[in-house]
């Protein structure tokens, strides 16, 4: 952004200036053409280019002079010839280049090409682009099935869910020890294999949604972008379907659509709204939270209902005494 900002600046500050005002100069090579500048032609090939930049960077590099003053004047020439060579020895911008001399009358497109090719991004901004969404997409694919491990894990530590794996396990055949297979492997090997057993029954009989839920390759950053076009046929299929049936047509809603209401009314995603329990959706749906008024007012009956709990609340009272004597802006400390 800042190097289009510069590029912008420039297009406005040569804008003030009349064609007429422009001094004739080489915006690439100063007061020389570039092929001058190198003692070299149009038609010369890169070989010549070549040789002839390191013949003149040699003979006036700023070493080779003693005093001051030579020494700043073969600076200057040497950045000339050094700028003349980074312009003529790549086909593109030596392309340009020669559109410059051909087309002095283009003076506007000339100094764009100049400066977006001296103050743009050296790398293409596709390629930048592309690197970015997959490692996006690789760290989102890792730390959701990190998200994932950690959900078994801690089911897998609750002894209501571990009891069930390991009946089921045993059910199964899954547990059953085989002392020739078994032998040689430590009591922490086989500790290990149970363990993975386990963990195994609960991930394949455990229904995980919401944010720890099994990762799936489409919800990767790059898949989504692919489907983009996808989605955005299925969106407007959806909404047009939604008018065309609850607005023009009058229709029931149905229970899929009142699931979708209910959860706008909540303002949560998809995701926190399937870790919701079926029991208490199935109540919400009985008393029709899907609709507007209702959900306001359950809404206010929770928040009051929030409101005397806490006032009830040893920890809550405690906590307004402090914020009455103290505020909240003042911190203490127990020295004592």
């Amino acid at each position: 952004m800042l190097k289009m900002a510069v590029i912008l600046l420039t297009f406005i500050m040569l804008s003030l200036v009349n064609a007429q005002d422009v001094p004739e100069i080489d915006i690439y090579c100063g007061d020389m053409n570039c092929y001058e500048v190198l003692g070299v032609t149009r038609d010369s090939p890169k070989r010549d280019i070549a040789k002839n930049y390191r013949k003149l960077a040699g003979k006036w590099h700023p070493d080779m002079f003693r005093t001051p003053e030579e020494k700043e004047e073969a600076e200057k020439k040497f950045m000339q010839i050094a700028t003349a060579y980074e312009t003529l020895r790549e086909d593109e911008s030596r392309a340009e280049y020669d559109y410059m001399l051909d087309h002095p009358e283009e003076m506007w497109r000339n100094y764009y090409r100049y400066y977006r090719r001296r103050v743009g991004p050296k790398v293409d901004v596709r390629l930048v682009l592309a690197v970015t969404i997959s490692l996006i997409s690789a760290a989102q694919y890792y730390f959701s099935w990190n998200n994932y491990n950690e959900a078994i894990k801690c089911l897998a530590a609750i002894p209501k869910y571990r009891i069930q794996a390991t009946e089921i396990a045993k059910g199964e055949g899954l547990l059953k020890k085989d002392k020739k297979a078994d032998r040689g492997k430590t009591k922490e090997a086989l500790k290990e294999e149970e363990e993975n057993i386990i963990r195994g029954v609960i991930a394949n009989k455990m229904d995980i949604r919401g944010g720890y839920a099994k990762p799936h390759w489409t919800d990767i950053l790059w898949v989504q972008l692919v489907l983009l076009p996808y989605t955005m046929i299925r969106w407007v299929h959806f909404y047009s379907r939604w008018v065309w049936r609850f607005y023009i047509l009058r229709e029931e809603y149905g229970d899929e659509e009142k699931m979708y209401l209910l959860r706008k009314q909540m303002g949560i995603s998809q995701g926190q709204f399937d870790m919701m329990e079926e029991d208490e959706l199935e109540e919400m749906l009985e008393d029709e939270l899907w609709k507007p008024e209702n959900y306001k007012e359950y809404k206010a009956k929770k928040e009051a209902e929030m409101r005397v709990k806490m006032a009830e609340s040893g920890r809550y009272k405690q906590y307004r005494r402090y914020m009455k004597n103290h505020g909240n802006d003042r911190m203490t400390f127990d020295d004592s």
